[in-house]
């Protein structure tokens, strides 16, 4: 089994990169993966099954995307209009900037989903090239997936921790704020940087506009997010076994490395199994720490990421370009701040 598990966990990191139709096909790809996982482990069964298919969070996410997707194809005009208006009175770094902190920190009351939505629409209309796009899109998203675990309904595996561990609804806030609120400010300057400045004379033909948004092309994105939470589902539970007799009894610095593993895995799913009420609060630091920074590595990693790179057309190959350095760079800082420096 555990070799089996490997071989699925080395494909899934893989294959998108080096197999093109893999890469434009991510989600039915992981899809196949996480159902020979659970195959391999032996998990899959119709409570299985049942369980997945009356995860109500599944459903949500899903008639999130298509209702703003909607939404957003029908005032795609006013946006772009909107936003060029305020490009008038503030410099494009400093809106970038505003930007990625505004909708890192608000994740954390309107979800993690509802800030992906807004950030791919917004940086859809911004007067940027492909590259800055893309890094100014993965910037805001490393930035979500930090702020919204703020609070518990901001993103599933905060809603998991708080009542696993059966704390207050501002737990997360007090216990990871120190860490989490910096670095969505550090993101935001990150940002910033991520994009040249331009004035209004400038030539904004060299700068990348999608097609506009069609109700097809909204269909066909809420079925690919349905499709890609089933797969995580499906892949957290046949990697269940491997991470409750292998991981979870590891020391919290361990822990904190292994968990590089959700940039590919539901983040929620490996917090699920690995947070105890027994751990001590650097333990929990670690663990959520690492699997927060984690999920921004890959486009797999977690919701937003899928959502804006899909919608922004976004390669598994150009994510991790920028995605795997950025995220390595902040593990190392983290993991020198929780274990050194304190």
């Amino acid at each position: 089994m555990l070799v089996g598990l490997l071989i699925i966990l080395l494909l899934v990191l893989t294959l998108p990169f080096f197999v093109k139709v893999i890469e434009r096909n991510l989600e039915p790809f992981l899809f196949v993966m996480g159902l020979a996982a659970t195959i391999i482990a032996g998990v899959l069964n119709m409570e299985l099954i049942h369980e997945i298919i009356t995860n109500h969070l599944m459903y949500m996410i899903t008639a999130a995307v298509l209702i703003f997707g909607l939404l957003f194809a029908r005032f795609q005009n006013n946006i772009h209009i909107w936003i060029n208006k305020i490009l008038e009175h503030i410099p494009l770094n400093l809106f970038v900037f505003l930007m990625v902190v505004l909708l890192g920190l608000c994740s954390s009351i309107i979800t993690a989903i509802i800030s992906a939505l807004i950030l791919a629409e917004i940086i859809n209309a911004l007067p940027l090239q492909r590259k800055e796009k893309i890094n100014t899109t993965i910037i805001g998203c490393f930035s979500i997936g930090l702020g919204a675990a703020l609070t518990p309904i901001g993103e599933p595996l905060s809603t998991i921790v708080v009542s696993k561990l059966d704390e207050q609804f501002f737990y997360l806030l007090k216990l990871l704020g120190v860490f989490i609120i910096p670095g969505v400010f550090a993101f935001g300057v990150l940002g910033s940087f991520a994009v040249k400045s331009r004035t209004k004379d400038d030539d904004t033909r060299e700068t990348e506009d999608l097609e506009d948004e069609t109700t097809k092309g909204v269909l066909l994105r809420a079925g690919k997010i349905f499709l890609f939470i089933m797969a995580l589902e499906l892949l957290g539970q046949g990697f269940k076994p491997v991470i409750d007799t292998y991981i979870i009894h590891l020391d919290g610095r361990i822990l904190y490395w292994i968990n590089m593993i959700s940039a590919v895995l539901d983040n929620a799913t490996l917090a699920a199994a690995e947070i105890s009420p027994a751990m001590s609060g650097l333990q929990i630091e670690a663990i959520l720490m690492g699997l927060l920074v984690s999920g921004g590595m890959l486009i797999p990693g977690n919701i937003p990421n899928i959502i804006s790179a899909g919608k922004l057309n976004i390669t598994s190959s150009e994510w991790a370009r920028l995605g795997v350095p950025l995220g390595l760079a902040l593990l190392i800082i983290y993991y020198l701040i929780l274990f050194v420096i304190i």
